[in-house]
């Protein structure tokens, strides 16, 4: 049933169970259920303090609103030579560009290309001014330089070395038949990425960091530039603290602090009793059920939401009504936080009781307004969940997998977003959460035939697998509320041996080549199936 088969003593607490995660009944007096054992609710982060449901109320007059992903600045930079005839003498070298209308001709052409990328990027990102420089001596004062998080360089000729020495993000591009000839098309490979030897070289950079003519080419990396620098060092609120799907405590939490630099601020579902200026959801959930204007905004919500296109009610009504209430809180909350991400611990049992609702609901929606909200608080696949969000735009699908098999695999949960696309709903029905049979938590039918890309993130933070799959039906079997049946074209026993982890992420569209050329930044390993 575990994965790894860990040692007896870590095992020993983790008793056989007929749920599909391991789990222990500590902490609230109703227990943790099935995905309860994250780690434990270890409040390491910075704890939210000091407020009261009346303060952020008043700080938050209006409903908060999903902060958008910071533009990736970019600075465009041609490096070129213009050479001088020597007679009698190799004074020439390969490429296009030998004089200075050349080179005013070739910078007309980027600015020109800049210009299409800028209107044809589905992300935001914003060109600093081109600049054409025939000596790179100077480069690590520049002021553009040093405010761009990634160099998009245009290699004609020069010094590359000076590039690298920048540890920068950085694109090559080189002209083989898009404009005139460059240089490097030539010699990026011996002389700069492996400086005249057999092996690559040059830290922080390789092959994938090269484009030749392709404009398309440039696009995807810079988008997956652009979901980098939103992930690394972003922000999260941690209900109940941080945790890894049946991981030791504060392992997974301190692995993701260390590769992604996350901030997480956490919030107890009670306070400690020593700290009595700490924040705790319990008290902002009565308070806030207390405020009739706060109680009437989530009726009002509930009620324009249920009679969205393919939306169907099939729970008790007040279970919506007390996760638009509990979504409202969430977002408060993350607004005090700076932050528009949220993961909830041991949401299978404590918030139960308290919220009188599942967080179901309130999860799926909070994706389907921008934010990026996750269940169980797994930080083994959150940085994954993120970074698939900053590169496309569009909400990630948490789920459980299931064993594959003649090309199919089942992946299921109970937060399902519904526009996965990122603009359009999918049908739901609005039922109770599978496992307790209570709240509300939307069975999202996912349309048969759309691609998808999955993320297995493993629990050492050291290689991802991705898989490539197309959802063929969203069945309804005794299993979390939304479901998908996808099949892949690769063998199973290569899908059985190779995926790590437990939990997936999956998002619509194909993102494989942006997810693995972000995370080789990190390091993590791409390992892409197919």
């Amino acid at each position: 049933m575990f994965p790894n088969d860990r040692s007896k003593e870590h095992d020993e607490h983790l008793p056989l169970r007929h749920t599909c995660c391991p789990c222990t009944h500590h902490g609230a007096s109703h227990g943790v259920s099935r995905r309860g054992f994250l780690g434990g609710a270890a409040l390491g982060g910075i704890a939210l303090t000091g407020l009261t449901w009346s303060s952020l109320a008043a700080d938050e007059p209006e409903l908060p609103t999903a902060a958008p992903r910071r533009p990736l600045v970019v600075k465009p930079l041609l490096l070129y030579r213009i050479p001088k005839r020597r007679e009698q003498w190799s004074w020439r070298p390969w490429g296009g560009i030998e004089t200075q209308q050349h080179v005013d001709g070739e910078v007309a052409r980027i600015q020109g290309e800049l210009a299409k990328l800028q209107a044809e990027a589905d992300f935001p990102v914003k060109f600093l001014p081109l600049e054409a420089l025939d000596n790179e001596s100077k480069l690590p004062e520049n002021t553009d330089v040093k405010a761009a998080d990634a160099l998009l360089v245009y290699a004609c000729n020069g010094n590359l070395n000076a590039i690298a020495e920048l540890k920068k993000d950085t694109i090559f591009f080189v002209r083989h038949k898009s404009g005139p000839l460059y240089l490097y098309y030539e010699i990026i490979s011996p002389r700069f990425l492996r400086q005249h030897t057999d092996t690559r070289v040059v830290e922080g950079i390789d092959d994938g960091d090269v484009v030749v003519d392709s404009q398309d080419e440039i696009l995807w990396r810079l988008r997956a530039l652009c979901g980098l620098r939103n992930t690394v060092g972003s922000k999260i609120l941690a209900v109940g603290g941080p945790g890894g799907w049946a991981q030791p405590k504060d392992v997974i939490a301190n692995l993701v602090r260390e590769k992604w630099k996350f901030d997480i601020q956490t919030i107890p579902y009670q306070a400690d009793p020593k700290q009595p200026d700490q924040a705790d959801l319990t008290t902002l959930i009565q308070a806030a059920r207390a405020d009739k204007a706060a109680v009437d905004l989530a009726r009002k919500r509930a009620d324009a939401y249920l009679k969205l296109p393919g939306t169907t009610l099939e729970c008790k009504r007040e279970f919506v009504d007390n996760a638009f209430l509990l979504e409202q809180i969430f977002r408060k909350l993350m607004a005090k936080a700076d932050c528009r991400a949220i993961t909830i611990n041991a949401c299978m049992g404590t918030i139960i009781p308290i919220t009188e609702t599942t967080a179901c609901l309130p999860l799926s929606t909070l994706n389907d307004e921008g934010y990026v909200a996750f269940c169980e608080s797994d930080f083994v696949v959150i940085p994954s969940g993120v970074l698939m969000s900053n590169i496309s735009g569009r909400p990630p699908f948490l789920n459980d997998p299931t064993y594959p098999h003649d090309g199919v695999i089942t992946l299921a949960h109970c937060t399902g977003p519904r526009k996965m696309d990122g603009k359009n709903l999918e049908p739901a029905r609005i039922m109770t959460h599978f496992e307790s049979d209570y709240g509300a938590a939307p069975k999202v039918e996912m349309h048969a035939g759309q691609l998808i890309t999955n993320v297995v993130a493993d629990f050492k933070e050291e290689r991802w697998m991705g898989l490539m799959a197309e959802i063929i039906d969203h069945p309804f079997l005794p299993i979390c509320r939304a479901q998908i049946d996808v099949r892949y074209r690769v063998p199973d026993q290569v899908v059985a041996e190779r995926m790590p982890g437990f939990h997936w992420m999956t998002i619509y569209g194909d993102y494989h080549r942006e997810v693995g050329y972000a995370i080789k930044k990190i390091p993590i390993q791409w390992d892409f199936l197919g």
